[in-house]
């Protein structure tokens, strides 16, 4: 699968507790297939309270990115209410997620969905930052 961000460059599939991972090695962005990220989070009421957080950013001027699966225009997304805002790609066909270098960490940073650190523990083990 390419990256949405680089284009021709093929992203790597990292694997961890059950969690698939396409992960692009030149600009360390991050694709989750759908379904993946309330794999991450692990609990039903967390990965509720983050997804109800989102909300289409349709007057945003950014270039829409395709999506590597289906490779039609992703959605901007807005995530949560904290300022300055969190934008994410989301495929509109509902295929997946894509976060540019951070911005997953960043999410539960804001979130303050990951208390005992375990995404955190579980990104760092993948990526080794």
């Amino acid at each position: 699968m390419d990256c949405p961000v680089c284009k021709n460059n093929a992203m790597i599939t990292l694997e961890l507790n059950e969690v698939e991972i396409d992960y692009c090695t030149a600009c360390n962005g991050i694709w989750l297939d759908a379904g993946e990220l309330e794999l991450l989070l692990g609990e039903p009421e967390k990965t509720g309270k983050l997804l109800d957080s989102f909300r289409i950013d349709s007057g945003n001027t950014e270039k829409k990115r395709k999506c590597p699966i289906c490779d039609k225009a992703m959605q901007k997304i807005v995530v949560g209410t904290s300022k300055p805002a969190l934008l994410i790609d989301k495929c509109s066909k509902g295929d997946g997620l894509w976060f540019d270098k951070g911005e997953l960490k960043d999410i539960f940073d804001r979130a303050q969905l990951d208390e005992d650190n375990k995404i955190q523990q579980l990104l760092i083990d993948m990526f080794g930052q």
